[in-house]
């Protein structure tokens, strides 16, 4: 009887803390299901119904999929858009925020002052971006036209307006945040050990040679976070489209999660919106699920194992 008896203290004890680790992790997981999981199973639903918001959802099977595949250019158009800003974007924002990093990673007097200045903008409201862009952009009073105007002699370039010009603009607006990149970057930069330069340096390897044989393979880790986070980011650009031009001139800034929007929220239909989120879920997925198989031939590790 005595030896049963630490055995049932242990197994109530064990109880007590099992109650606990629920009671502890049920914020969590109530939020989980009442944010995630629940409005995933409804927006599956909602794409298989003709649902305005006004009316209940009536079941219309895979009819929102044949029109979004095979009916609606708009899907294509918007699609194809921004595709386009992420093969540009991405890359240049890897780039110069990987060129940030390695130039605010050196200690000069000063550089935590650079530091924040280039975080900044990364904090300041998207609406508020995008209207002070707008204003910069602007043909007849806006900083970038009258830089234009005294330096080559150009005025009345209509940045946001022109079909040509308002995809590198909205791109050249989407630099403005890259700070955050920037900081992932330099906590990369930052983790690469010491001793691998220096045995470097004695071997004579040096400068640039440096930065490409130990710098950027010790990063790659560091970049394929931020190329993943870019592309996710890159294929939910709205704000500044939304903001700065609503999808114009001409369809030429109609980016998919305007256009998603515009369907669900101005059109109301909410039915024909999920499955479009659906079909923007499935892009995002193959493209992350490339970059992750891809991530064996290029993504290096301490350890020499690859990802």
């Amino acid at each position: 009887m005595s030896s049963n008896k630490p055995n049932s203290k242990l197994m109530a004890r064990s109880r007590r803390d099992n109650r606990a680790g629920w009671l502890m992790a049920s914020p969590w997981i109530l939020g989980f299901c009442f944010f995630m999981l629940i409005p995933v199973i409804v927006s599956v639903f909602l794409s298989l119904t003709d649902y305005s918001l006004l009316s209940a959802p009536e079941f219309i099977g895979l009819d929102n999929y044949k029109k979004m595949l095979f009916n609606d250019p708009n899907v294509w158009h918007s699609m194809g858009i921004t595709i386009l800003y992420a093969v540009v974007n991405v890359p240049l924002t890897l780039a110069l925020s990987f060129i940030l990093a390695l130039l605010i990673n050196r200690k000069i007097r000063g550089v935590s002052l650079f530091r924040t200045i280039f975080y900044l903008p990364t904090i300041i409201s998207g609406v508020a971006v995008g209207l002070l862009w707008t204003q910069i952009f602007n043909p007849d009073f806006g900083i970038l036209s009258l830089i234009t105007e005294k330096l080559f002699g150009i005025s009345g370039i209509q940045w946001l307006n022109d079909p040509k010009l308002v995809l590198p603009s909205l791109i050249l607006v989407s630099l403005w945040g890259l700070g955050r990149s920037m900081i992932i970057n330099l906590s990369g930069l930052q983790s690469i050990p010491t001793e691998l330069y220096e045995s470097a340096s004695i071997d004579g390897c040096t400068g640039l040679r440096s930065v490409f044989r130990i710098t950027i393979p010790m990063m790659t880790p560091t970049i394929f976070l931020n190329l993943i986070t870019g592309i996710i980011g890159a294929f939910q650009t709205f704000t500044n489209a939304y903001v700065m031009t609503s999808g114009g001139p001409n369809k030429a800034s109609l980016f998919y999660m305007l256009y998603l929007y515009q369907n669900a929220f101005k059109n109301f239909r909410m039915g024909y919106a999920s499955a479009l989120s659906w079909l923007l879920f499935l892009v995002v997925l193959v493209l992350t699920y490339i970059v992750f198989w891809s991530s064996n031939r290029w993504v290096y590790y301490e350890s020499g194992e690859g990802k």
